[in-house]
């Protein structure tokens, strides 16, 4: 049983709530609100290195009321989370940028048949970490060389540290746009396919729709894409009490160049669908956000919520160029210009963290004792991270020497940010 029990309803309970068993002693000399308090103050990513301090800070650490602590005292911390592969097979990491701390997750479940994971998607919602669908390949299907979509979804409990199964989506899938609904307790899903990063523009696409109700575990289909959309991305705008689901960019149909090679036919448009508290209306179409031969495609998108106090921000990093996204006129305008600009075709990591924007990039080369290490053991070189704030308008930048033991190619890699 756990010492130090948990809240039983919601993150924002009163302070006489936030009880603490008094036959356990977390600092000795201090009532032991006052120093779960204190303790609560730790960031995150220090945690697993104070657990081993005495059993009491271990239960007080591994316990619902510690995050019910961060959450009512505001103590969270920002976090990053980064599946550099098949998260079965390679630790996902967490990383701290405000403390410069990197914390390996445990492996998800492993599954003897399939393998080659890729094109998921990782949300949170709460204090919980989602995995959802995928492209893969399994052995139990022909032919095997061909990759297949995933249904699965997990569930990564930051409390007991561990993962758990639900229940698989309604129709399975890859690449597809996600959005978590905080307030409603669920997470909605759209389009998507069966692509492989290995498979270039083979592969199908869907149109189909449904949402995962955390609370009951279940799935529920929902009115499907005016078309089919693959390779897409999804947010929430809210306002007041109104919701907007939307789902941008992607490909549906692909052509072939002189019959042979495949080229995917990009989308300029976005559809939008409203979400209501008892399920979700008809999907209406926005025009196209940019003119033929202005760019190709959509490029990678990050959303900063309450941007300008009357909605999300919508950021998107295009090459070395920042653009923001302007609803009134449908058209995407220069934000500003990345100051240290990244090598043509160099994969380039950006994400959206409290209210601010990173732009990630590996430095070349490495230190004389990095290149004196066995190449099995040789970790990657320098991780330069360009951090812009949209409401000051400015940059700064920082280094890490990431964990990872091969090159990340954010192009494949999967990440999502968590507050815990």
């Amino acid at each position: 049983m756990d010492q130090f029990p948990s809240l039983s309803s919601s993150y924002s309970a009163s302070p006489q709530l936030l009880s603490i068993d008094e036959t356990v002693t977390l600092i000795p000399g201090l009532p032991n609100d006052i120093a779960a308090q204190i303790l609560s103050m730790v960031p995150y990513s220090h945690h697993s290195r104070i657990k081993c301090t005495c059993k009491a800070w271990s239960a007080f650490l591994s316990s619902k009321t510690l995050i019910s602590f961060r959450h009512h005292f505001h103590h969270l911390s920002h976090l990053l989370c980064i599946f550099p592969q098949d998260p079965s097979i390679s630790s996902p990491y967490l990383f701290d940028p405000h403390n410069l701390a990197w914390r390996p997750l445990p492996l998800m479940p492993c599954n003897p048949h399939v393998y080659g994971r890729c094109n998921f998607t990782a949300i949170s919602l709460g204090p919980n970490l989602y995995v959802l669908g995928g492209s893969l390949f399994d052995t139990r299907s022909f032919p095997m060389d061909r990759p297949s979509p995933s249904s699965s979804a997990f569930r990564f409990n930051f409390v007991e540290s561990s993962w758990g199964q639900l229940s698989p989506m309604l129709s399975p899938r890859g690449s597809f746009a996600c959005a978590a609904i905080p307030n409603l307790g669920k997470i909605i899903v759209a389009g998507g396919g069966s692509r492989h990063t290995l498979f270039g523009a083979a592969g199908s696409r869907m149109s189909s729709v449904e949402t995962y109700d955390v609370g009951r575990d279940e799935w529920v289909a929902m009115d499907g894409l005016p078309r089919y959309r693959a390779g897409c991305v999804g947010f929430l705008v809210e306002s007041g009490e109104e919701r907007e689901f939307w789902v941008m960019g992607g490909y549906g149909e692909s052509r072939t160049i002189s019959g042979v090679f495949p080229v995917d036919e990009y989308y300029r448009d976005a559809v939008v669908m409203d979400v209501k508290k008892n399920g979700c209306g008809k999907w209406r179409e926005v025009g196209n956000m940019w003119q033929e031969g202005e760019r190709a495609r959509l490029g990678k998108i990050v959303v900063v919520e309450d941007y300008d106090g009357d909605g999300p921000g919508v950021f998107m990093l295009d090459n070395n160029d920042i653009f923001r996204y302007d609803m009134v006129s449908n058209s995407w305008q220069k934000e500003s210009g990345v100051p240290r600009k990244a090598p043509r075709n160099s994969s380039c990591g950006f994400v959206g963290l409290n209210g601010e924007l990173l732009v990630m990039t590996f430095l070349k080369g490495g230190d004389a004792t990095e290149s004196r290490r066995p190449r099995q053991q040789k970790r990657v070189g320098s991780l330069l991270i360009q951090i812009y704030n949209p409401r000051k308008k400015t940059w700064r930048s920082l280094i890490t020497k990431p964990p990872f033991h091969g090159l990340l190619d954010f192009n494949t890699a999967v990440m999502c940010t968590i507050q815990l």
